[in-house]
């Protein structure tokens, strides 16, 4: 079996989990609870508490607390994909699409403080297995970062001999660290306000300057 159909297989397994009816209800419980708690003092007892549901129910979806931590994050940033993927497509240009990608990121994460908590805080204290897995869940978004990035360089708004590779490490390097540096200093001011900001930083760096 090649890596292709191992990530198929396990993109199943995790379509079936989700459909099944608590399944939604133990994620969003989770958030919570690992917020709160923290992920290493947040017991399966406590999430299935809040759930409503018994500690056995659980495990008819999951296979341990690692388990509902990747699949939390797979679940949620597959939603968060989805939602700014939404909005990207009716984006004109290039530069617009990432104007698009840095307020919906923004905006995600600040509506949802529990889960801002979870990926920018506990997500950071798990294990290197754990790391690694996670890293795999980002692909996703990573690859929607490179679709803009591309697109421009393509229709000649970023510069043709720019490093996509490096710029997206730099963009969502830059995001991640400033909804987490807005999680540690308690949400005391408004991280939308910052969108407009933060895209010019970036577009200072993308643009070609021979097209002006």
């Amino acid at each position: 079996m090649n890596d292709d159909s191992f990530i198929s297989l396990k993109g199943e397994e995790f379509l079936l989990k989700k459909n099944k009816p608590k399944y939604k209800q133990i994620i969003e419980a989770a958030v919570e609870v690992i917020a709160e708690y923290g992920y290493h003092q947040a017991q399966v007892s406590k999430i299935a508490k809040k759930a409503g549901v018994a500690d056995g129910t659980i495990y008819l979806y999951f296979k341990n607390k690692e388990d509902i931590l990747i699949s939390l994050f797979q679940e949620k940033m597959g939603e968060m994909i989805e939602n700014i993927q939404g909005e990207i497509t009716s984006a004109d240009s290039a530069s617009d699409k990432l104007y698009v990608l840095v307020k919906k990121h923004f905006e995600n994460l600040t509506t949802d403080i529990h889960l801002a908590i979870v990926t920018q805080l506990e997500l950071r204290q798990s294990n290197k297995e754990l790391r690694i897995k996670i890293n795999e869940v980002l692909k996703g978004y990573l690859q929607m970062i490179d679709s803009v990035l591309q697109e421009g360089m393509q229709k000649g708004e970023f510069k043709a001999d720019l490093n996509y590779k490096l710029a997206r490490q730099m963009i969502f390097g830059t995001l991640d660290e400033i909804v987490t540096t807005w999680v540690m200093n308690g949400q005391k001011y408004d991280l939308n306000q910052m969108v407009s900001e933060v895209h010019n930083l970036f577009i200072a760096g993308l643009v070609n300057e021979k097209k002006n």
